[in-house]
């Protein structure tokens, strides 16, 4: 373990990240909104952390292990966490405490969306700003970002980008230089962002809205300028365009790459995992408009279309915006959008949840499993399209699901330990890992009143769901810090 190559990258990252300060701040000037000298101070507190931690190995140049990188992405993410609070700390609008400032901030970089403000509208407008970017900044991961630039002074990036990059088959490169592969995942997500936010600005959004929920949108994130999230614009079109980009959101990235590569869009059908994505969305969807118009809780079947419609996707691809108070629909039909979050997006993609290639490739495991004992020495392998799936990874889908599960499990017996009712521990707890946002009972307009420990819970919560359970946990292994 080269601790002081980790201090290094660490310096490098933070002074990075200050920068991101520097467009709020700006902002700040011009709205003249009284939020100036908590980006100056923030900005200048993450910098100086930043420079002193790379001043004293700044010379030193040597090659990242696999390990070296997980404590890296590990570090980063809860340091960035506690930077990112900054702002919320130091502002007079909203003047948070540590606890809910470091909340909103993990919740902000993990693109949750979960939130322990209210009267949004009323903000500052820098402070409103800061909130998408910081979600917009976690979409991709800032890991991935830095993989483009560190390269440049020095460093190698790869064992970061493997650390940091969600889903089961994560050494598959879209091009032949890591570098390369992590500006091509930016350059699709910017695109992705800059077209929703010009679909937003003229569907009828102002230019501020349009760029702060364009950044929300495209991280599949869910915070908004507005406490009534994409309700408060009451337009079918700013629906439908949302819809759209949450979809694409929640797709794997390297197909969005190669059909801009190829100038064709026939690979996204022949993925075996998008056309399950699909599958999975269409019938949530339908399920949803259905029992949202048989239940009579919408008369006009157009408004139980377009609503149900839209709260499908946001809570199945995890973005978690709302046009309606979905927690007080009927039991049945609140559930089945929180389980539907279980699942996620595609790997690659910004969506949370265990992932649809994870969910697949365990049904095909079960299916397996079940035709097995009918043939017991039948030679079946699993397959995803035309390819067979090597059994090392079905071992870490298996294993995954298992953490998965036993986290989840401990998170909700500590949050229910706490005093929360149930339904709303298990929501919280599910919200948060699944990196969604909003629950349901008393977690589904806000967090604000939730207590500091519960609020810790889910900040390892989200974390633990953002860098995809292993990632985090490996460090909390014995055998992870032996020689």
């Amino acid at each position: 373990m080269s601790f002081a190559a980790i201090q290094r990258i660490l310096g490098l990252l933070l002074t990075l990240f200050s920068l991101t300060l520097l467009p709020p701040l700006v902002l700040s000037l011009f709205a003249q909104d009284g939020a100036v000298m908590a980006f100056v101070s923030a900005f200048l507190l993450t910098l100086g952390v930043g420079v002193l931690c790379w001043l004293p190995v700044r010379h030193l140049r040597r090659e990242l292990r696999l390990r070296d990188g997980f404590v890296v992405v590990v570090m980063f993410w809860t340091v960035l966490s506690g930077t990112g609070a900054l702002p919320f700390i130091l502002a007079e609008d909203p003047h948070l405490s540590v606890t809910d400032a470091v909340f909103e901030s993990v919740s902000g970089l993990t693109t949750t969306g979960a939130t322990v403000i209210t009267n949004i509208d009323q903000l500052p407008m820098s402070i409103l700003y800061y909130r998408q970017q910081l979600q917009w900044l976690g979409g991709m991961g800032i890991i991935v970002l830095a993989v483009a630039v560190l390269p440049i002074l020095g460093i190698g990036g790869m064992q970061l980008y493997r650390a940091e990059t969600p889903g089961p088959m994560k050494d598959n490169k879209l091009t032949p230089r890591i570098t390369e592969t992590a500006k091509a995942l930016w350059f699709i997500y910017l695109g992705l962002t800059i077209a929703c936010g010009l679909a937003y600005w003229l569907a009828g959004m102002s230019v501020f809205d349009a760029v702060g929920h364009a950044f929300s949108t495209v991280a599949i994130g869910g915070f908004s300028t507005h406490d009534a999230s994409i309700g408060y614009f009451n337009s079918p079109l700013i629906d439908v365009i949302a819809v759209v980009f949450m979809f694409l959101a929640g797709v794997n990235f390297s197909l969005h790459f190669v059909a801009f590569r190829h100038r064709s869009v026939k690979g996204y059908w022949h993925d075996s995992e998008f056309r399950f994505y699909v599958l999975l969305l269409s019938i949530v969807i339908l399920i949803t408009v259905l029992g949202l118009y048989l239940t009579e809780t919408y008369d006009d079947w157009q408004d139980a279309l377009i609503t149900g419609l839209f709260q499908a996707v946001s809570i199945g691809t995890t973005a978690g915006f709302t046009t309606a108070e979905f927690y007080n629909w009927p039991g049945f039909i609140a559930i089945l959008l929180l389980f539907s979050s279980f699942v996620g997006g595609c790997a690659g993609s910004t969506g949370g949840g265990i992932k649809v290639i994870r969910l697949l490739l365990l049904v095909k495991q079960g299916v397996r499993e079940i035709t097995r004992l009918v043939h017991p020495n039948a030679q079946i392998p699993v397959r995803i399209g035309e390819k067979t799936v090597n059994s090392r990874v079905v071992e870490a889908v298996w294993g995954f699901f298992a953490l998965y599960v036993a986290s989840f499990t401990v998170m909700y017996l500590a949050l229910a330990s706490t005093g929360l009712d149930l339904m709303t521990a298990f929501s919280a707890v599910a919200a948060s890992i699944n990196n969604l946002g909003p629950g349901l009972a008393g977690v589904g307009p806000h967090y604000a009143d939730m207590h500091d420990p519960g609020k810790w819970i889910l900040c390892f919560a989200m974390l633990l769901g953002r860098l995809e359970i292993f990632t985090l946990l490996v460090l909390l292994t014995p055998a992870f810090w032996r020689k």
